[in-house]
């Protein structure tokens, strides 16, 4: 358990003529938190104005996005940094415009080609439709009192057009359509164009410029595309290697001018007077000290001051002014609980006066996970993976699944190895008179005593005599009392919470009850199932009594304790049998991913030939063929990928479930506001300082 970093409100105030300078600390220091300056809350201040080299810094990195998007950089494209002053000296020389200029030229040729390269299959398509009419492109317009139209048309007109006065060339064909061509005086165009339509016709645009046969003009047509084409694939390559030209300048070009924008329209959010500017921001405790040093002595009319360091406690905090009503959140958590940040974010950035459980769910979620997959041989691609991913990757998503496979495979190997005796679903030791068939002592022919002799330092009861009803009856006992012991400590961390918000006696009166009511749960249902498991060997025994009764007791002083709550508290007193109840989890899945194991090596065995154990001789011997072998270790592989992707799934769900749904739900509020300090973040720059 720990509590975010205690924060320290700052007031820094300095003049305008400084404030470019004030700037350029406040980002390298990168501890303060800045507080947006409210409208009017201050009398003689207003927000700023954008200083006056932002606008031209937004104008090149508009441009400088524009490349990479046409270009196809993306983040993802692997860069090599550039030292911070070079980039700052060619964006200061034009580089940007320079830059665009030749790019742009490419992209305006790759349009121009694309539609001409349009127009082109456009054309070549109605000369196609055109070759198959006897009439020269030429012979289709140029005339004073005629018109002609040409198309395509769903059956033939030539009956209806006989009265029309009409000359009329067509092509039918029932695969490639049918076409046709009307010539016609101008005085009866009306009159045809119905008679068309009424036919399904479909005018085709004449070529303009075009002379000749439309079969000879179609030669010429594909000549020219195919030469459009073959220089837009030589534009395409141009394009990749002016990708590879400037996708460092572009990409450091981005990232310097996002931070020269960033900084640029820092004023507006701060207070501004004519001639002074104000900055109020919560920085760590522990550097306050620091930031205030930096300021003062490295930016000349500056000064800061400390206002408060802010406690935990919630009294009184309704008369603080609202923008400076609640500090921001910074997770105080080691190497290790700070990779599991990631899932406690999932729900919300905690307040600043409550407990982190972050470090909770460092313990408990990868417990869980290797309980319920409890098996060395499942654990070790685990460890594998996870320390694989936790060395490679940066993404948040990817580590946090390798920080879960990492820890969580490690205590799955300590629990398969320690605990269940088992890899890939057989247990290490045992005979078929422990009333299975297969264990890896008989499979690679082991002698039973050296290898009894071997685990006989571990737990009684390892290997194949953790099978049958007793044994299943133990697990499920051994998470029901996990889960006691899980939810107990989630009601302490509520008690908690509140007694650093509003104290001990305020906490005691509002969470105290839930985990008197809580404990007298667990000790009535305790004696209850004794005596009703054991009733008919020994009757009520005195404990079982004793348990019963202190249990009703701290029911109901639970009870009264939560009765501004009323009758919704009685109701979900049986909602905490549940909750303890939703632990047995633990144990159903682990148990069904150890039998589906255990099925998929019998089936597989069958099917090399079975084995055979001569009690006797003590010993066992496969009977199966070469291929009987190759069956098996396809049933083998498949079936065992199969289980260790089930593990992920429901381990990975079913144990995550448990922190945010029974244990983080008794005391974790969230809603803070996480701490961002303003910090220049270089990835594709490298800093002068560095």
């Amino acid at each position: 358990m720990s509590l975010p970093e205690s924060m320290s409100r700052i007031v820094i105030v300095g003049a305008k003529s400084h404030i470019d300078d004030a700037i350029q600390v406040i980002y390298d220091v990168g501890s303060i938190h800045l507080i947006d300056h409210t409208v009017g809350a201050d009398e003689g201040f207003s927000l700023g104005t954008s200083r006056p080299y932002s606008p031209k810094a937004s104008e090149r990195l508009l441009k400088v996005r524009a490349m990479e998007k046409g270009l196809g950089i993306t983040p993802k494209v692997k860069s090599n940094p550039i030292p911070e002053a070079e980039i700052k000296s060619q964006i200061s020389s034009d580089s940007v415009e320079t830059v665009e200029a030749e790019v742009n030229a490419v992209f305006d040729r790759r349009n121009d080609l694309n539609q001409r390269i349009t127009e082109l299959s456009a054309t070549k398509r109605n000369l196609e439709i055109l070759s198959r009419l006897p009439i020269d492109l030429e012979m289709y317009s140029g005339y004073r009192s005629i018109f002609s139209m040409v198309g395509t048309v769903a059956d033939d007109p030539s009956t209806d057009l006989v009265n029309a006065d009409v000359e009329v060339f067509s092509s039918f064909d029932k695969k490639e359509g049918n076409v046709i061509a009307v010539f016609a005086r101008n005085e009866v165009r009306d009159k045809v164009q119905s008679i068309l339509a009424e036919h399904g016709f479909s005018e085709i645009v004449v070529p303009e410029g075009i002379t000749g046969s439309p079969s000879a003009a179609l030669t010429a047509i594909a000549r020219e595309e195919e030469a459009a084409t073959s220089e837009l694939d030589s534009i395409g390559k141009h394009i990749e290697s002016l990708m590879v030209k400037y996708t460092d300048f572009l990409e450091a070009s981005d990232e310097e001018l996002s931070i020269e924008v960033e900084k640029g329209e820092l004023p507006l959010r701060i207070a501004n007077s004519e001639y002074t500017f104000v900055i109020d921001a919560w920085v760590p405790e522990s550097k306050a000290g620091f930031v205030k040093n930096e300021l003062e002595t490295k930016v000349e009319s500056v000064y800061v001051e400390v206002q408060e360091t802010r406690g935990r406690s919630l009294d009184g905090v309704d008369d603080i002014e609202k923008r400076f009503r609640e500090p921001p959140t910074k997770m105080n958590n080691g190497v290790v609980a700070k990779e599991f940040e990631y899932p406690t974010k999932l729900v919300s950035v905690p307040k600043y006066q409550e407990i982190d459980p972050s470090i909770l769910i460092a313990i408990f979620f990868p417990l869980f996970f290797g309980f319920m997959v409890g098996d060395v041989g499942y654990a070790i691609p685990f460890i594998i993976l996870g320390a694989y991913g936790l060395k490679v990757t940066h993404h948040k998503d990817w580590r946090a699944i390798a920080t879960v496979f990492f820890f969580g495979g490690i205590w799955a190997f300590i629990f398969g190895f320690f605990f269940f005796g088992e890899c890939l679903g057989m247990h290490f030791v045992g005979i078929p008179t422990d009333g299975v068939t297969h264990t890896w002592e008989q499979l690679l022919g082991l002698n039973h005593e050296a290898i009894a002799g071997f685990f006989s330092f571990l737990p009684e009861g390892h290997g194949v005599s953790k099978i049958g009803a007793e044994w299943i009856g133990f697990l499920m006992k051994l998470t029901v009392y996990i889960g006691v012991v899980h939810l107990a400590l989630g009601y302490i961390c509520a008690i908690y919470n509140k007694t650093i918000q509003h104290g001990f006696k305020h906490a005691f009166m509002e969470k105290g009850g839930w985990l008197l009511a809580f404990l007298g749960i667990v000790f009535m249902c305790y004696g209850l199932a004794n005596y009703l498991i054991f009733w008919l060997e020994s009757g009520l025994m005195t404990v079982d009594l004793v348990c019963i009764i202190l249990g009703i007791v701290l029911i109901i002083v639970g009870t009264v304790l939560n009765r501004h709550e009323g009758a919704q508290a009685i109701l979900e007193l049986p909602g905490i049998i549940g909750n303890v109840l939703s632990y047995a989890r633990l144990a159903a899945i682990g148990m069904s991913k150890a039998g589906m194991a255990l099925a998929f090596n019998y089936i597989a065995i069958d099917m090399f030939g079975g084995y055979v154990w001569d009690a006797t001789a003590g010993t066992g011997s496969f009977e199966g063929s070469i291929v009987g072998l190759v069956f098996c270790l396809i049933m083998i592989a498949f079936g065992h990928l199969m289980i260790w992707t089930l593990a992920i799934i429901s381990a990975g769900l079913h144990g995550l479930r448990l922190q945010y749904v029974e244990f983080m739900a008794k005391f974790f509020d969230g809603g803070g506001i996480e701490f961002e300090p303003l910090a220049i973040k270089r990835k594709k720059t490298v800093s002068t300082n560095a």
